[in-house]
């Protein structure tokens, strides 16, 4: 079916304009979002609840009650606590808690990339191998993810790895956000295991620890 709604073929001349078209949106729309997220020029980011950059649609939580929504709260207070002890190092403030499946914190990380010269240690990372080794196996079902910004490929591609039951952040990522702005890594159908998304807890708290920050780097 093309877009005429009929099922003739669309000639290539038409379906080169269709494309223009699309991107010419697609990127009006970018250009629009960065001119509202006014933020660093390294880090792109913005409270999810005030967002209209997500790509896709990422598994979300059946429902966040009450209690669940007390649980992540504290959770991604004591994640923001990792993310201010970032600021002793000189590192990007992420920080990241995971729970278990009875809701107790059991692993906490933060980014550690330039205390530790390791490009892979990011918040989560450090959190999930934690986590693995608390529970005796790197199947990490049932328990979640806490974290202050949305993950990145390399992290989103992890809490998939890990069977991650839950994945909870705060800030949404503009331009590494792999799990609604960029990619929707965790809800994409073709792998093996989906994961549960609750976005925008403390969202506020985590961006402005971000733009403080980088504004200090200036």
């Amino acid at each position: 079916m093309n877009p005429r709604g009929d099922s003739r073929p669309l000639h290539a001349f038409q379906a080169c304009a269709l494309g223009q078209t699309m991107r010419s949106l697609r990127a009006a729309l970018w250009a629009e979002l960065a001119a509202r997220s006014s933020c660093s020029p390294q880090m792109s980011w913005l409270p999810v609840a005030d967002s209209s950059a997500s790509r896709g649609s990422a598994r979300r939580s059946r429902s966040v009650n009450l209690v669940s929504e007390a649980l992540y709260s504290e959770a991604m207070a004591e994640a923001l606590a990792q993310a201010r002890a970032c600021l002793d190092h000189g590192d990007v403030p992420v920080g990241a808690v995971v729970l278990g499946p009875d809701g107790a914190v059991v692993s906490r990380g933060r980014n550690r990339r330039e205390l530790d010269n390791d490009p892979t240690a990011h918040a989560e990372i450090v959190a999930l191998r934690e986590a693995a080794t608390a529970a005796g196996s790197w199947r990490l079902t049932d328990h979640t993810l806490v974290v202050t910004l949305e993950p990145c490929a390399m992290c989103a591609g992890a809490t998939v790895s890990a069977r991650i039951g839950t994945l909870v952040y705060a800030a949404a990522d503009l331009k590494a956000g792999a799990v609604q702005s960029l990619y929707n890594i965790p809800g994409d159908a073709r792998l093996n295991h989906a994961v549960d998304i609750v976005d925008g807890v403390m969202a506020a708290e985590a961006g402005e620890l971000l733009r403080t920050f980088f504004d200090d780097q200036r």
